[in-house]
């Protein structure tokens, strides 16, 4: 099963998130566990998922705080052997994960800018002026240069960053992915499954739109057929 598209498993419990994967089956090898689940056995049902059901795990946490602190966390949630575990863009979070994670197979994601937001809500957040797309481009190398093995950004901005001498071998995975004709719910930057992969993503991470459907392995069965279409990078 094509791994490029991610799963999230929005829903607020362990016990919720296995039986959806269940039902999801075959169409889908990663997830990703968010921080509203971390309380609701979030750190259990990862390791339910890699050790009893073979998938890979993406923990979507976002860190930020000072470079000890994030260091610890991330050596710690490391030990559970996750595939990606996202922290916040600035350099000095991304160095400290880097070393929380040295010696396991945890990949560290930089969160650039969310994919709920636009330039109003930086403004408001005091964030520096200038063109959403040029800052996300900005954050994503000075994340590349502080050793991030990949970034998060919306598929809106992938192929900019696709195009950075800094993205060589490093990964782009893209929420902010709908399905056409799906409600875009909290986000603002979007664009569909085969929009994204053609942009330069590795990954695409949709949730809502198969997690809420009727049917959520067809849901997904859709998605990768549309993502057979182009071939990895």
């Amino acid at each position: 099963m094509d791994d490029r598209l991610i799963v999230a498993l929005d829903v607020p419990d362990a016990v919720s998130g296995l039986a959806l994967a269940d039902r999801i089956g075959d169409a889908a090898s990663f997830y990703k566990i968010g921080l509203g689940m971390l309380t609701g056995g979030g750190l259990a049902l990862a390791r339910e998922l890699k050790d009893e059901r073979g998938k890979r795990v993406f923990l979507d946490m976002k860190l930020f705080d000072i470079g000890a602190t994030v260091e610890a966390a991330v050596r710690g949630l490391a030990r559970f052997d996750l595939d990606f575990l996202t922290v916040h863009g600035d350099p000095h979070v991304v160095r400290a994960a880097k070393q929380g994670a040295a010696g396991s197979v945890t990949k560290i994601l930089a969160v650039t800018v969310l994919t709920s937001l636009d330039r109003a809500d930086l403004d408001a957040g005091l964030i520096v002026p200038g063109e959403l797309d040029d800052l996300v481009v900005e954050r994503a190398a000075r994340a590349f240069a502080a050793g991030a093995d990949g970034v998060i950004a919306s598929p809106r901005e992938a192929a900019a960053i696709r195009a950075l001498p800094e993205a060589e071998g490093r990964l782009i995975v893209t929420p902010g992915v709908r399905p056409a004709g799906a409600a875009l719910g909290d986000q603002k930057r979007v664009e569909t499954p085969g929009a994204a992969i053609a942009a330069g993503a590795d990954h695409i991470v949709v949730g809502r739109p198969v997690c809420q459907a009727d049917d959520p392995r067809a849901a997904a069965q859709a998605i990768q057929a549309e993502l057979s279409s182009f071939a990895p990078i």
